[in-house]
């Protein structure tokens, strides 16, 4: 049996020429923001990966099918559905059996990426262990997902509405080599400063490949994170984001909001509260 994949014909064409290919998540596009910014940003996303010489492929689920890269019809489709599900490792199967709308998070693209022979995957920010997890054991499963499959991902870091150092530390239990581009210190999303020395360093995309060309050789499971920093000019410095984001966490701790429901909040509640600048 192999796995219900539909691939748009631009990324078929470059997987079957050998040309780089890179994997997009699509939970943004549906729980990230509103229409139409959320369209406009999946397109401006998927311009920049082809600016540097790639293809994008951005993975969502519908119809029954794994879509490895959406036509513009369908991008447009996936933006106008407020009601996609938010499928990780847990639901993927059940979303695709049902025949719904699923938006990919991080660990499904993952899955997806991987079925699909797509070893680079670009998001914002992975999940991880959200503040006061010792009470409510919530984790991201994306943190397990880097330590199951062979995907190297390339973020802004981990989001900065997570309890970081508990972040760093399961990933380093679930084996997963944190490398930050091109500085010391690990970014945090928004910000290029988290306060937190990054366990790895690299100052070049050849390290990076080669690295993950070597973990594969020594028949190690999982992946890789790449801390990309934002560039300064775009970047909400950490002091100025801070307070933003612990109003939007007390907003949501008074709303009784939890688990899949937190991250959504909070990033709709920190776009509103910076005024669409986050």
């Amino acid at each position: 049996m192999t796995a219900p994949l539909t691939f748009a014909p631009e990324v078929r064409a470059a997987l079957d020429a050998g040309r780089p290919v890179v994997a997009l998540e699509s939970t943004i596009i549906t729980h990230g923001m509103p229409f139409p910014q959320n369209l406009e940003t999946a397109q401006a996303v998927e311009a920049e990966v082809r600016a540097a010489g790639a293809v994008p492929a951005t993975i969502a689920v519908m119809g029954g099918h794994i879509h490895i890269g959406l036509t513009p019809p369908e991008l447009e489709r996936l933006a106008r559905t407020p009601d996609a599900m938010k499928p990780s490792r847990a639901d993927l199967a059940v979303c695709l059996a049902s025949g719904a709308t699923g938006a990919t998070t991080v660990a499904a693209t993952m899955i997806c990426a991987a079925l699909a022979g797509i070893s680079v995957f670009a998001t914002g920010g992975i999940g991880g262990v959200h503040r006061g997890a010792e009470e409510s054991f919530d984790i991201s499963a994306d943190l397990a997902e880097l330590g199951l499959t062979p995907v190297t991902v390339v973020a802004a870091g981990a989001k900065a509405i997570l309890d970081l150092p508990k972040t760093l530390e399961v990933l380093e239990t679930n084996g997963v080599p944190v490398i930050a581009f091109g500085q010391d210190e690990l970014p945090a999303f928004w910000s290029r400063s988290s306060g937190l020395k990054a366990p790895l360093r690299a100052d070049s995309a050849g390290e990076i490949a080669a690295a993950h060309l070597m973990r594969r050789r020594l028949g190690l499971s999982g992946g890789q994170l790449v801390a990309n920093p934002i560039p300064p000019e775009a970047e909400i410095p950490r002091e100025e984001i801070v307070p933003v984001i612990e109003a939007a966490l007390a907003e949501a701790a008074a709303q009784g909001i939890a688990a899949k429901a937190v991250t959504p909040f909070l990033l709709a509640r920190i776009f509103a509260l910076t005024e669409g600048r986050s």
